[in-house]
């Protein structure tokens, strides 16, 4: 591999985690006050759909990301009415969002811009550009500093803002009084419930974050990493990110370092198009199954080893 290309692999490898990283904070939040989110991918896929669609009908990317957070938030909200209020199975309820979201977008696609689910080209007035840092371009014919800047510069205002978010959730989650009564729903719903606080207030609180993330997220996939939707354009970035949560034993710092890894198997694969052993051509599909074989190796590996939030995914009865 040519050594020039690794600042623009590194690069990429930002803009592939992004949508994970979002996703799996989505995951944090929700799970830490112990409700399980298996449709992380279904919010996501209905919010790419919704912030493509909305950005070409209304000529601007800020109202997609506005449409595709409500319709994120609409399903999240689902998910909490059946998980809290209902005190359904959690895992059924997302894997229907899951179904829907795949469903729906394709029907509302194929029906309103007649291109077999597709939604028309993005202009770069519909979407996120690349923006870069001051005093990135004066950087660009120093040596070392000029790869640095070409990793951290030219990204889109929705991938610093995902970056911003891991510390600002680990803060929160950690030093907040809120977060600390999150995380106590999460571990003790009874404990909270007798002090006084909303078990159901604070879970649809989470809920409600997660929503908000997954909107983000799947704005990102159509208005910033790509110029529109497509089918199954998510590609199974929600289930990735509940791998990274896992792995991360629901902490936001390692979820990023796995995410990050993730999104580095990406980039290689878009990269390592034609690389050769010899005579011998490696097929591209060898490097695009790589994240998701890391999928498989981290849920293998340390999902017996993860210790989840202990009230995850059991409904609150409250206690007369």
């Amino acid at each position: 591999m040519d050594p020039s290309l690794i600042p623009e692999i590194l690069a990429s490898s930002i803009r592939m985690a992004v949508p994970l990283i979002l996703a799996s904070l989505a995951g944090l939040w929700s799970e830490r006050s112990g409700i399980v989110d298996i449709g992380l991918e279904g919010k996501m896929l209905a919010a790419a759909f919704a912030a493509a669609s909305a950005s070409f009908y209304f000529q601007s990317a800020w109202a997609g990301l506005f449409i595709a957070i409500l319709v994120s938030l609409a399903m999240a909200l689902v998910h909490g009415y059946a998980s809290i209020n209902q005190r359904g199975n959690q895992v059924v309820s997302g894997v229907a969002i899951n179904m829907l979201a795949a469903g729906l977008a394709v029907v509302l696609g194929n029906t309103w811009f007649k291109e077999g689910g597709r939604t028309p080209a993005l202009s770069e007035a519909m979407r996120f550009m690349p923006i870069d840092l001051p005093g990135a371009t004066a950087l660009a014919d120093i040596p070392v500093l000029a790869g640095l800047a070409k990793i951290v510069s030219g990204h889109s205002l929705l991938t610093y803002l995902a970056l911003a978010l891991v510390p600002l959730s680990a803060w929160a989650l950690a030093r907040t009084r809120f977060g600390l009564r999150l995380r106590a729903v999460g571990e003790n719903p009874h404990a909270v419930d007798t002090a006084g606080i909303s078990v159901a207030r604070l879970r649809y609180q989470a809920v409600i974050i997660a929503g908000v993330l997954c909107g983000i997220a799947g704005a990102y996939i159509s208005t910033s990493l790509s110029a529109s939707f497509v089918r199954d354009m998510s590609a199974g970035r929600g289930f990735m990110a509940l791998a990274a949560l896992i792995f991360a034993n629901w902490r936001a710092w390692p979820a990023l370092y796995t995410c990050l890894l993730f999104g580095f198997l990406q980039a290689i694969g878009n990269f390592m198009q034609g690389a050769r052993i010899g005579q011998f051509e490696i097929p591209v599909q060898f490097f695009n199954t790589l994240p998701y074989l890391m999928t498989v190796v981290l849920l293998a590996g340390f999902i017996g080893k993860s210790i989840p939030p202990r009230a995850s995914g059991i409904p609150y009865t409250k206690d007369r």
